[in-house]
């Protein structure tokens, strides 16, 4: 008898999404005879049982295709009454045999509750903030890399020319990697992030500083970063069903600061979304596609409540309880960061 596996997608999306669908289906198809529907919008699909089959033919192109042809929500059960058993009723409702679900921590966290209750679930890793501790890299993290470190080049020559401040704000909630990585790989003077709460006396002294040899200066912030006895910037109030505020302005708030404490001709721009669209990296593509051949292969020798994980160079699973905690920011790489500073 054939396994029949479920696909789902959800939190927000990112490039390489569609990577490891097509890798999964491709994988489990060709080697196990695997049944494949693909679950939409993620946890919301599961609880209402709103699928379609998916085949060969379906996934053909996806390689180089950003978003997730799936759709994704931000879907909850465990705020739900009875949601577990919802999600339960859907997995029935569709004849499944085990799940794939590819997100971040919110939906992963949710899989591993869900494994706890018994149902039959792996995980793929995708965030572009890399910040799940079972695994050295995420999908989606190199091409929002890719994004943020274009924009600085791009910033930096019209800061040198017009001898301004320009703040470039990026995604990264409470974990920094994207601002930190990005920022050194695009020559920043100043990184900001939320792991390292900053003084703001501290940031226009490196600025002036800079200013007095060079005449412009590359602040890159995370979203996320906040002063010393600060909090977050949001961007409006409400929180989503994990709890999640919008986060964004930072950038817009140090602009305003730095431009009323130096006077200096401060500019912010903000990437938001732009980080997590268009067409996926190579080195996405690359991990998308094993990430999704090997969580394939555990399906079929029947290993569940695991997630794929990059370790070295190697594709293992690790424990969903233990891989949906936290990897944020370590001093080493601050360390490293810091030494380009101004």
């Amino acid at each position: 008898m054939k396994m029949k596996v479920g696909i789902l997608t959800g939190g927000g999306d990112c490039p390489g999404l569609n990577a490891a669908i097509r890798a999964v289906v491709r994988k489990g198809m060709k080697d196990y005879g695997m049944e494949f529907v693909g679950v939409r919008d993620g946890w919301k699909g599961m609880i209402e049982a709103e699928y379609f089959k998916i085949d060969r033919n379906i996934v053909s192109g996806l390689l180089v295709r950003g978003g997730t042809m799936l759709g994704s929500s931000r879907t909850n059960p465990m705020k739900m009454d009875d949601g577990i058993d919802k999600v339960k009723s859907g997995f029935e409702k569709m004849g499944l045999d085990a799940l794939i679900a590819i997100g971040g921590d919110d939906t992963l966290g949710v899989a591993a509750k869900m494994a706890e209750a018994g149902l039959k679930v792996i995980g793929i890793p995708k965030t572009i903030d890399n910040d799940l501790l079972g695994t050295e890299r995420t999908i989606g993290f190199n091409t929002a890399l890719t994004v943020v470190v274009d924009a600085i080049d791009r910033l930096h020559t019209t800061a040198e020319s017009h001898h301004r401040v320009m703040i470039l704000e990026v995604m990264g909630r409470h974990a920094g990697w994207i601002a930190v990585m990005g920022g050194i790989a695009g020559g920043a003077d100043l990184i900001l992030i939320p792991e390292k709460p900053f003084k703001l006396d501290d940031v226009c002294d490196v600025i002036r500083k800079r200013h007095e040899t060079r005449s412009f200066t590359i602040v890159v912030v995370a979203e996320g970063a906040v002063p010393e006895g600060g909090s977050e910037v949001l961007s409006r109030g409400e929180k989503d069903s994990f709890g999640h505020v919008a986060l964004g302005g930072i950038g817009e708030w140090l602009r305003k600061e730095i431009k009323e404490k130096l006077g200096f001709d401060t500019r912010a721009t903000k990437l938001g979304h732009v980080q997590r669209g268009g067409t996926p990296t190579v080195a996405d593509r690359l991990l998308a596609t094993r990430f999704g051949v090997k969580a394939c292969e555990l399906a079929g020798k029947s290993e569940f409540g695991v997630m794929v994980a990059l370790k070295g160079d190697e594709i293992v699973p690790v424990p969903l309880s233990e891989a949906v905690k936290d990897r944020v920011v370590d001093d080493e790489w601050y360390g490293l960061a810091e030494t380009f500073f101004g």
